[in-house]
């Protein structure tokens, strides 16, 4: 699958529960991937209600029950597993899943080839020690105690493979109806415990979660990274950024002015300016202004 990403060979996964996004931020996310590069066979919103004005050739399928109860909904975003489930995405095809406050900056296709077959997984690299060889030796030697992480915002997978995730998910809350097993705790932990051998990192030159890429406790070091030439360089080509929620929302970036200071819930801190951000800045001004839900309808 590596390296070889048509328009026609792969599917778009989006999820939606509750009322935080609606129909329109759908559509303007959708619109930016066929609009930036060479957009998929199909896209494939799971949602938990009917999701009037959808644009045409947005498919729905209904989020498993098993996968909404309340506490699954909340910040550990359990909810999401449900898309592994059997029988929810269509297993023709490869998919990419990414969360609705994606911002698309180039071809999302070209993230098919983080995963060099249809067994292995790729999300978002979060935690110090990398997905690779090295981990997964400790997960075995620890007897999974021990294993790299992820970030669930972007993750490409086989839905033909990957069923287990979410079986084991639902055979293990009820083995542990009170919680107690960490793994549990997140979706993206539990991902990246659950299928450990198969996990891959999204590649930082093609996709970055915003704080991850430029938000820490000193805004020096910010500028200092930023002003790395190939730090310039890998920002000037990515592919997509996703935002982190309710700490740094897409309405609150459009209308920051150059300069401003944006500090996230942990304290880290960013300079919205182009001596901050360099390249970047220009880009995701343009793609907050294309998903902007009120002037795309």
């Amino acid at each position: 699958m590596a390296g070889q990403a048509r328009g026609d060979d792969w599917q778009l996964v989006l999820i939606a529960w509750g009322e935080k996004y609606g129909s329109a931020d759908v559509n303007a996310l959708v619109r930016e991937v066929h609009a930036q590069g060479r957009g998929p066979a199909r896209t494939v919103l799971i949602t938990d209600r009917p999701r009037p004005g959808l644009d045409a050739g947005i498919e729905t399928r209904p989020h498993p029950q098993a996968f909404l109860l309340p506490w699954m909904k909340r910040s550990g975003c359990q909810a999401k597993l449900g898309m592994f489930a059997e029988g929810v995405l269509p297993t023709d095809l490869p998919a990419i899943f990414l969360d609705l406050d994606t911002l698309i900056l180039g071809d999302v296709a070209q993230l098919l080839g983080a995963v060099a077959d249809d067994a292995q997984i790729a999300i978002l690299q979060s935690a110090i020690l990398p997905f690779g060889a090295v981990a997964r030796r400790l997960y075995r030697l620890t007897g999974g105690r021990r294993y790299a992480r992820g970030n669930s915002s972007v993750v490409v997978f086989h839905p033909a493979r990957c069923g287990f995730i979410a079986a084991r998910f639902l055979d293990l809350v009820a083995q542990h109806p009170n919680g107690g097993f960490r793994p549990l705790i997140a979706d993206e932990r539990f991902i990246s415990w659950v299928a450990q051998p198969r996990m891959r990192a999204v590649p930082r030159r093609l996709a970055v979660k915003l704080p991850t890429e430029t938000m820490f406790p000193r805004l020096w070091f910010g500028r200092l990274y930023g002003a790395l030439p190939w730090v310039r360089a890998r920002r000037g080509r990515l592919v997509a950024v996703t935002l982190p929620g309710d700490a740094v929302k897409a309405e609150v970036l459009r209308d920051l002015p150059e300069g401003a200071i944006v500090t996230d819930r942990k304290g880290r801190r960013m300079e919205w300016s182009d001596r901050y951000l360099g390249p970047l800045r220009a880009r995701l001004i343009k793609a907050l202004a294309a998903t902007d839900p009120a002037a795309k309808g």
